[in-house]
This record gives structure tokens, C-alpha cells and sequence, in this order.
């Protein structure tokens, strides 16, 4: 069997290194990062995730809006919890609760 040594696409072209995408989108990983650590910052998730903090501030409200997460003010700082009944958005998932693939990723490495 020939050893694959670069990259196809579609089109037959080739190129030495792999595009970088990943399987979630920054909504997911934000999930993740909070079903990790309800009490992370804002500033912490942004460097994990690898965004700036407006847009994980804006993500962290898509989510508390959508339902996924609750924050809960704790003093001075936010806690979260995220609730892995709710199904997921797209038509394709819809009849799955998050928490099929969310409770997995949620364990702390």
C-alpha cells in the first residue's frame, strides 16, 4: 500500500501541509472549557479557545441566551454550569442532547 505524503483535494491538487479546521466551532469549545471548569474566567476560555475576549464574551451569551449554560454570580466573579439536556441546534442533531458528546469532552484531562 503507497505511504499518503501530502494533501488532496477535491480538485486533485496537492499541498505539503493539511489545512488546520477542527470538528467543533469556538461555541463548542467554549462548552467545553466551561463543562471542564465552571468557575474559569473569560480571559482564560479566550486562550484556550484561541479568540479574543469579546468574542468569547459574546459566545458565553449565545450560550446563558440559548439555554446551554447558567451563570450564576458568585461575589465579584461568574460561575457556570452547563446543562447537558438541551438538544443540539442544527436539524441533522436535533434529536440528541449535547450531553451524548459534551459529559465525554467535560472530563478533565
Amino acid at each position: 500500500m503507497p505511504r499518503p505524503t501530502k494533501a488532496t483535494s477535491a480538485r486533485g491538487a496537492t499541498s505539503s501541509t493539511p489545512k488546520p479546521w477542527t470538528f467543533l466551532t469556538n461555541h463548542g469549545h467554549v462548552l467545553v472549557c466551561i463543562s471542564q471548569n465552571p468557575d474559569i474566567r473569560l480571559s482564560e476560555i479566550a486562550d484556550l479557545v484561541g479568540i479574543g475576549e469579546r468574542a468569547t464574551h459574546r459566545i458565553v451569551q449565545d450560550l446563558v441566551e440559548g439555554g446551554y449554560v447558567v451563570r450564576t454570580h458568585v461575589g465579584r466573579r461568574n460561575t457556570y454550569s452547563v446543562d447537558f439536556s438541551q438538544s443540539f441546534r442544527h436539524p441533522l442533531e436535533a434529536d440528541h442532547a449535547i450531553g451524548d458528546v459534551f459529559r465525554v469532552l467535560a472530563k478533565r484531562r
